[in-house]
């Protein structure tokens, strides 16, 4: 029940990836520059998550213990600044599904290498012939729904 539980919040998880391309370049547009619906965007999402951690109780952040850490954990809030930004310009010239599916290759091709070496902390994977078949379906798909 619990894989259900995570298959299904992840489904979810993914519907709102193309939503979020589609509402923040709108949002861009109204608001004037792209930048101004990454910015927007970001306290909302802020806004909400503080609502999320009063609701939920989280302990405060031990911020001394993530000052110990490697330089690169930081690099999440550059990567979310990135993807929206990259969403909100793209999706529109892209459509929804041709934005979404490159995206979905590109995370499958970064998965594979930070399996593969063990990157951003996560344990070594091997990468199985399996694996290979199914990333490259993936791509196939990509290709025949980017040229349609």
């Amino acid at each position: 029940m619990a894989f259900l539980i995570s298959i299904l919040l992840s489904l979810l998880a993914g519907f709102a990836v193309p939503l979020q391309a589609g509402t923040n370049s709108r949002l861009g547009h109204l608001l004037g520059h792209p930048l101004w619906a990454t910015g927007v965007s970001l306290l909302v999402s802020l806004l909400a998550l503080i609502a999320v951690i009063i609701f939920i109780k989280v302990p405060r952040p031990n911020f001394a213990a993530a000052q110990e850490g490697p330089w690169w954990i930081w690099m999440g809030g550059i990567a979310g600044v990135f993807y929206i930004t990259v969403a909100l310009l793209m999706a529109p010239r892209l459509g929804a599904l041709n934005f979404i599916m490159t995206v979905i290759v590109g995370q499958l091709i970064i998965s594979l290498l930070i399996d593969y070496f063990g990157l951003v902390g996560l344990p070594r994977q091997t990468i199985s012939m399996q694996k290979l078949i199914g990333v490259l379906v993936v791509i196939g798909g990509f290709i025949i729904t980017t040229r349609g």
